[in-house]
């Protein structure tokens, strides 16, 4: 379950991030308008629903000029006339808010991202989350790729549908995870339990690591179970975010009340 590692991405601001595409704005306009402090628009993009929402949640709009797009985002990144600024604070809650929100007599389900710094693997990790029916993503604030515009992008706009959580110490929040009721889970390639064995019968958090070291050592050692994904020989791994949705699809079945 390694990949190469890639650096987080950097973004020109703490406080501000670019996103960019027409589903990601309409994403978030309807899902959590507040955190959007300007929206900029090309000339041609006349989507009368998108304005309408715009107008509704008094979001400010500035003309998006021929080819400031790409110097905004990046000259790889299809924008399609639409790019937004958000802070990316206001989207991530508390661990002690988002655990007030869970029903824990639902057994429900969460990811960790262990310092997983390809953005790309951080998106995709949210909207498989999302779309097997986890409560919520928990995201270190050190080592860890951040919320940016790829990792909306990649997520599909899941970002703005699925709790995204705020956390400080990986190992102290596992502490208080069990404290509340959680098994915690380590997806791990040398893991001794093997993915299909375990009823995930109690509430449950899944831990997955960076693209090149894996899980941290002493986080490995505070899991109740290290999972692993049988798999045929010729094939040594697979990716973060690949190995995560397996696992998270693997959950689901178990809950399908869930979906």
């Amino acid at each position: 379950m390694q990949m190469k590692r890639h650096a987080p991405e950097r973004k020109k601001s703490a406080g501000k991030i670019y996103i960019y595409g027409k589903h990601a704005l309409m994403e978030a306009l309807t899902n959590t308008p507040r955190i959007i402090r300007k929206v900029f628009l090309a000339p041609d993009q006349r989507d009368a629903d998108m304005r309408a929402l715009l107008e509704e949640h008094n979001i400010p709009t500035a003309p998006l000029a021929p080819g400031k797009g790409k110097e905004l985002v990046g000259k790889d990144q299809v924008h399609q006339g639409v790019i937004f600024t958000i802070d990316p604070s206001a989207l991530l809650i508390s661990l002690d808010e988002f655990l007030r929100t869970l029903d824990m007599k639902k057994n429900p389900a969460i990811a960790i991202l262990g310092e997983v710094q390809d953005p790309h693997n951080v998106g995709a990790i949210i909207r498989s989350a999302a779309a097997f029916g986890f409560s919520g993503v928990l995201m270190p604030e050190h080592n860890q790729a951040g919320v940016t515009g790829v990792v909306v992008k990649t997520s599909a706009g899941m970002a703005f549908r699925i709790p995204l959580v705020t956390i400080g110490n990986v190992n102290h929040t596992l502490k208080v995870l069990k404290e509340k009721g959680f098994w915690v889970y380590g997806l791990a390639m040398e893991g001794a339990t093997k993915l299909g064995t375990d009823p995930f019968d109690a509430p449950s958090a899944f831990i997955i690591g960076n693209e090149g070291a894996g899980i941290r050592e002493k986080t490995l050692e505070a899991c109740d179970v290290t999972l692993s994904i049988p798999m045929h020989a010729r094939t040594e791994s697979l990716n973060a975010a690949v190995s995560a949705a397996v696992v998270f699809y693997e959950w689901s079945k178990k809950h399908p009340e869930a979906l």
